[in-house]
């Protein structure tokens, strides 16, 4: 995808550029339900938005961006995450009347919301956050609630002609809140006042009585959308391919918006999964998930937006947190460099972004080579080709390069240069510590790593019988105590020849 002089426009400008030229004024939306852990996956949706309603400002087109929480979705089950014996007796109940896990939110809603809403700050998000809980309890929906109830039966109609299924008799399009038992879900509606704004209520519990519209419950799902449409006007929306299946939520959606509550759908753009490497699509319900929160611990801000960004929403993104999101990193500083995917990187730029300019798996290695000592690795940077780097820069790079290799990086990436001669080197045969030797008396201050990695495979060859895999595995076991780390050639010339010279003497059993 390129950018704006590029063949062709990026898939944000097109979207904003049909949006301008309907001529109804944009009132972008996104909404998600803090039931779990917000993640990578729910990122794209608000994401999408963002690059939309970037894209309308960029045209001079003035809009408006907000994201609604559904926090008076009520909890459905005891997720995995959760205690049994605390949850169960609230299932049922809005989550934003359900007390928060750890104690330190003010609802259970709140405790998923607030890492969410961080997160979007770091990913220069501006937009408006609208609480479900407060647009029904400040009476805001009052007017929709009306025309859904009296409207009840066009809306059993246009279930069934969009689904195939016909609604249960007693079925309503509100939900009451049963304020006996809290819960949202079980209760029948018996009728209502329009004049009044109130709703009678029968719950399973035993309860009944006469509830305010304000407060006293919610839409379903399928009439609340369509609903929150009217209500605050949107125009554009991104949402998963769940909900654009034929008969699906915005099918319905659409047809519900314009026959009962007199509004018209906004413009859509559905959007593929984000599916967790390993994993299938991620869903907090099951709990493989990577919240945003902890992604942004492993890659810049700019690096989520880009793996977004740079494709359509109809194309399936893979996440692989292991080593691809390396490869992620230095992707976006290439194309920095290159001018390739321009666009989506200006998008992918409103998180300040930053090149370091030294590939992030290189910084990887001679993090760990140093010991994540900033003067140290400054000094092998500058030794092996990349002077003059930014210290804040680098530093703020070795704590993503650092928690990455605490959380994900693949074995072969780990490694810790040891201080002393490993315990493992007693394994060294006789061929190697002859090939170990040799590679000491030849290696010189000025090679570079190609100069190296051709020196072991002549002295390998020259050996004898060592084979080339068994001359490399007594390296790593003489530095590391491991069989196996970084390229040879280019590892033992970040270290140093002088280091990397005493240390295979006194593997080969020289001295020091």
């Amino acid at each position: 995808m390129s950018g704006r002089d590029g063949e062709s426009k990026h898939w944000a400008d097109e979207a904003a550029e049909r949006v301008r030229d309907s001529g109804r004024p944009p009132v972008l939306s996104t909404g998600i339900s803090p039931s779990g852990e917000i993640h990578v996956g729910n990122m794209r949706e608000v994401l999408t938005a963002d690059a939309v309603y970037r894209a309308l400002r960029d045209l001079g087109v003035p809009s408006r961006f907000h994201y609604v929480c559904d926090n008076f979705d009520p909890l459905r089950r005891v997720y995995p995450f959760l205690d049994r014996a605390e949850y169960e007796p609230r299932i049922g109940r809005p989550i934003s009347e359900i007390p928060c896990p750890c104690g330190a939110h003010p609802s259970y809603a709140d405790h998923f919301l607030e890492p969410f809403l961080e997160s979007l700050r770091r990913l220069r998000v501006e937009v408006d956050v609208e609480r479900a809980d407060r647009m029904y309890k400040s009476g805001r929906m009052n007017a929709c609630i009306v025309a859904a109830l009296e409207g009840r039966d066009r809306i059993a109609e246009i279930l069934k002609e969009e689904t195939g299924r016909e609604v249960d008799p007693a079925w309503s399009p509100f939900l009451p809140l049963c304020p006996a038992c809290g819960r949202i879900n079980a209760s029948e509606v018996g009728g209502f006042s329009a004049a009044r704004e109130t709703v009678d209520y029968a719950c399973a519990c035993g309860s009944a009585g006469t509830l305010p519209m304000a407060g006293g419950g919610k839409l379903v799902w399928r009439v609340d959308w369509p609903a929150r449409w009217k209500a605050l006007g949107v125009t554009v929306e991104p949402f998963g391919k769940d909900h654009a299946t034929r008969g699906g939520s915005y099918d319905t959606g659409v047809r519900i918006v314009r026959d009962v509550f007199g509004g018209e759908p906004p413009f859509p753009i559905p959007y593929e999964w984000i599916r967790l490497q390993g994993s299938g699509d991620m869903a907090s319900s099951k709990g493989n998930v990577l919240s945003i929160e902890r992604a942004l611990d492993l890659v810049p801000p700019e690096v989520l937006r880009y793996l977004v960004l740079r494709e359509r929403p109809q194309r399936t993104i893979s996440f692989d947190p292991g080593l691809p999101l390396v490869q992620l990193v230095d992707e976006v500083d290439d194309a920095e460099s290159s001018g390739r995917d321009a666009r989506a990187l200006t998008l992918s730029r409103a998180a300040g972004f930053r090149p370091v300019g030294v590939p992030f798996k290189h910084l990887v290695v001679v993090a760990q080579v140093a010991g994540f000592d900033l003067s140290r690795t400054l000094a092998i940077l500058e030794r092996t080709g990349y002077p003059g780097t930014d210290p804040d820069a680098v530093r703020e790079r070795m704590g993503y390069a650092q928690r990455w290799l605490e959380r994900y990086a693949p074995e072969e990436m780990r490694f810790r240069v040891q201080p002393e001669l490993p315990e493992e080197a007693e394994q060294l045969s006789e061929g190697q510590r002859r090939f170990l030797g040799a590679l000491a008396d030849r290696l010189g201050p000025r090679m570079d790593g190609d100069d190296v990695h051709a020196l072991i495979y002549e002295i390998a060859k020259g050996t004898g019988d060592l084979k080339a895999a068994e001359a490399f595995r007594s390296l790593y076991l003489a530095l590391l105590g491991k069989p196996r780390g970084p390229r040879a050639g280019w590892f033992v010339s970040l270290l140093g020849a002088e280091f990397c010279a005493r240390r295979f003497r006194e593997a080969a059993g020289g001295t020091r």
